[in-house]
């Protein structure tokens, strides 16, 4: 009896071992587990910040990223290591390049800014520092970029010193008539509504008094908007094909994945089919060779078993196979979402910005750029069907003493409300577009000799008959008016300069009339 307690207790003590050695391999997997997630996050915010330097590199980096999501798929990573260390290899050598090739374009511009003789003596020594300092190579873009800054800055200093005193010179009429007309283009531009008190501002500032430097530095300030905007569309744009591109690799690799887990599976599909049919092959010639009714059943119970096993890791297989076909369709209609909802956030940021370039902003109607393709469109029209089309020019009548009486913002206001009137007195067929300052275009397709000259006289008279009140006093506003039929063989820009020269004529007959080119 002791000598069976003695095996007896040595197997609780093996089974005891054996627990304590599973729960120490399982806290061994799972501290591995949590270094293994930690790195891998460090791989994927690494590889975040290698993002935009090389198409074919991000396109690796973003499969990377997709194969380390799932601890499974580690082992497919690591194919790709070898091409990324190589990709990274030639980007840093080519950033190196890049490096050394600025490096020695600024030493062409700090020899360039020595030669200005007007510079002080202390910041030509502070040049020469500098120049002594760009003999050192790069060695990364934090390198490069105080040494811009710095140029920078003597580039500064030294226009300010070449600028002292800009304020003393004589403003002339052309420098007048320059803000005028940065003050005018403005209006035309649509800025971004966080930008727009400070155009505001800007005006204000360019149709007062004004003196050189504030010229320059209006015209300083509006290049920086609208580099800002533009840069801010070309960061949307890359944005979005960055999100695509991304989207794209793991649709893509998600399909491949799939593809080449379907061989595997069909080939294993195979070798159960094989073993299937070697079973029932073989139950075959059990019934046929043997004659022992004890010995066919003990066979067959064989064979069967060893069907039905075959049979449950097919089923098996094709579960499994499904499940990872489910798992790769809800991942690449995930990402086709994705792309989807992007897409269709640029396709209306794109409309947005479509629609803003086609309208005046200051009026509402159609700009310049609007009438033209308008034009062109009722020109196919008008040789197509050889239908009447008109042009007519309009001209506020002395718009300017509006401006010079009462300020720009009456003279803008009354834009606004002729822009509408002239908006509601057309038909929908007919078209209204700002053409410039205090002058408007008409397309009148459709309208015959006899009625043109009744239609226009009726916008002229209902623009007359709006009651306009600046300052306590009544001011009837007028237009002139000039129209010109597009005739055969003629293109719609000269018609539009036989229509001009008619508005000239209203203009030198006294104003307050049409005056249709014949």
């Amino acid at each position: 009896m002791q000598d069976l307690s003695t095996p007896i207790s040595q197997i609780a003590l093996l089974k005891q071992k054996l627990l304590s050695t599973k729960s120490a391999l399982a806290e061994i997997t799972d501290d591995r587990n949590s270094k293994l997630k930690t790195l891998v996050q460090f791989i994927n915010h690494l590889s975040l910040a290698c993002k935009g330097q090389h198409l074919e590199l991000d396109n690796k980096l973003a499969k990377l990223r997709h194969n380390l999501n799932n601890f499974e798929q580690i082992d497919d990573a690591l194919p790709e290591l070898m091409d990324i260390e190589r990709l990274l290899k030639n980007s840093y050598n080519h950033t190196k390049l890049k490096l050394e090739d600025s490096r020695q374009g600024l030493i062409r511009v700090i020899r360039q800014i020595q030669r200005v003789n007007s510079a002080p003596d202390k910041l030509k020594k502070e040049i020469g520092y500098a120049k002594q300092d760009l003999d050192k190579p790069f060695h990364t873009i934090w390198d490069y970029i105080p040494k811009v800054e710095q140029l920078i800055g003597f580039y500064e200093s030294i226009l300010a010193q070449d600028l002292k005193g800009a304020d003393n010179y004589q403003i002339l009429p052309q420098h007048i008539q320059l803000a005028k007309e940065l003050a005018q283009k403005i209006s035309e531009i649509e800025f971004r509504k966080e930008q727009r008190d400070q155009v505001l501002v800007l005006k204000e500032v360019l149709l007062s008094d004004i003196s050189l430097s504030s010229l320059l530095e209006s015209y300083q300030t509006v290049l920086c908007l609208l580099l800002d905007n533009i840069a801010r569309e070309k960061t949307a744009s890359e944005d979005f094909l960055y999100a695509l591109n991304d989207a794209l690799s793991i649709v893509r690799d998600v399909v491949n994945n799939s593809h080449n887990h379907n061989q595997r599976s069909q080939q294993i599909k195979a070798q159960l089919n094989q073993e299937i049919n070697l079973r029932v092959d073989n139950a075959d010639g059990i019934l046929i060779e043997t004659s022992d009714l004890t010995e066919l059943k003990t066979q067959l119970t064989i064979q069967l078993s060893s069907l039905r096993d075959a049979l449950t890791r097919k089923e098996s297989l094709e579960e499994r196979e499904q499940a990872v076909l489910r798992k790769s369709i809800e991942a690449m209609r995930k990402e086709l979402a994705n792309i989807t909802n992007e897409a269709n956030s640029y396709k209306e940021q794109l409309f947005e910005h479509q629609k803003l370039n086609l309208l005046d902003p200051l009026t509402q109607l159609a700009n310049r750029a609007a009438l033209e393709d308008k034009m062109e469109q009722e020109y196919r029209h008008h040789k197509r069907f050889n239908t009447p089309l008109w042009i007519a020019v309009i001209d506020i009548d002395h718009f300017k003493s509006i401006n010079d009486n009462f300020g720009h913002s009456t003279g803008d206001k009354t834009l606004q409300v002729i822009a509408m009137a002239l908006k509601n007195s057309l038909r929908e067929s007919e078209f209204v577009a700002r053409y410039g300052g205090e002058e408007f275009v008409l397309l009148l397709p459709d309208v015959t000799e006899l009625h043109i000259s009744q239609l226009l006289n009726r916008v002229r008279e209902k623009i007359k008959n709006i009651p306009f009140k600046f300052k306590n006093q009544r001011i009837t506003v007028t237009l002139s008016i000039g129209a010109a039929q597009v005739l055969e063989n003629e293109l719609c820009t000269e018609t539009f300069e036989r229509a001009d020269a008619a508005l000239y004529k209203a203009k030198n007959n006294g104003r307050d009339r049409v005056v249709i080119e014949v």
